[in-house]
């Protein structure tokens, strides 16, 4: 877990800007139910690159950038500072997504494995939520179903430290005007359609790196 002894080199070093002429195709899915529920929160005619319903800032659009130094490809990072999210391809590229991150000190940077990825998965308050706003999560200790109302939205990866689950997710969400800001109890949140296309493309076991929400220097700095 990373702290404010490490030193940590966000994205802004690790990515340059968008590729002019580039483009994101969306995926499909294949069961019945969550094909319904996909089209139900994908915009008509989407365009991930110009689509924007939601009225977020047009930085926070689907786009393709150039790495600035070696990845691996199919890793994630994220970039707490300015809300991205980056997958990275080959070629030195990446996809940079917006995104919104946790509340305060609810954010965890860190390195994570993602064991396990869910379309439409369900979603259950944790104990310390539920301790934190039981007026809010309570109701909810059993969980609740997928669907387009769910917290965890269209899809979700699984974080893991080791063979732990951290509870934090990466994950879609039916508050899309929350992108750019800091909204969540822990996870990281994505627009619908942006995950959905991203979904098929993150292999469970990749690495996702969660960097801090701040800036932070050597202790001997």
């Amino acid at each position: 877990m990373l702290t404010r002894r490490h030193f940590v080199v966000t994205s802004f070093a690790l990515f340059s800007q968008p590729i002019a002429g580039t483009t994101i195709a969306a995926a499909s899915s294949t069961s019945s139910q969550w094909a319904t529920w996909d089209a139900q929160v994908t915009p008509a005619n989407y365009d991930p690159a110009t689509s924007n319903p939601w009225g977020l800032h047009p930085r926070f659009l689907p786009q393709q950038v150039e790495t600035n130094r070696p990845l691996v490809p199919g890793d994630i990072h994220v970039d707490a500072v300015a809300r991205y999210l980056y997958f990275i391809q080959d070629g030195g590229t990446a996809l940079r997504f917006g995104v919104a991150i946790a509340r305060g000190n609810l954010y965890e940077p860190g390195t994570y494995t993602i064991r396990r990825k869910a379309k439409w998965p369900r979603w259950t308050p944790t104990t310390d939520m539920i301790r934190r706003d039981p007026q809010d999560y309570a109701q909810f200790a059993d969980g609740v179903p997928g669907g387009p109302t769910n917290p965890l939205g269209s899809r979700a990866f699984y974080l893991y430290e080791g063979g732990r689950d951290t509870y934090l997710r990466i994950h879609g969400t039916p508050y899309p005007r929350s992108i750019g800001g800091r909204a969540s109890s822990g996870c990281v949140r994505m627009v619908m359609p942006h995950i959905i296309g991203l979904y098929d493309q993150v292999a469970p076991g990749a690495t996702a790196h969660l960097y801090p929400a701040e800036r932070y220097l050597t202790a001997s700095s």
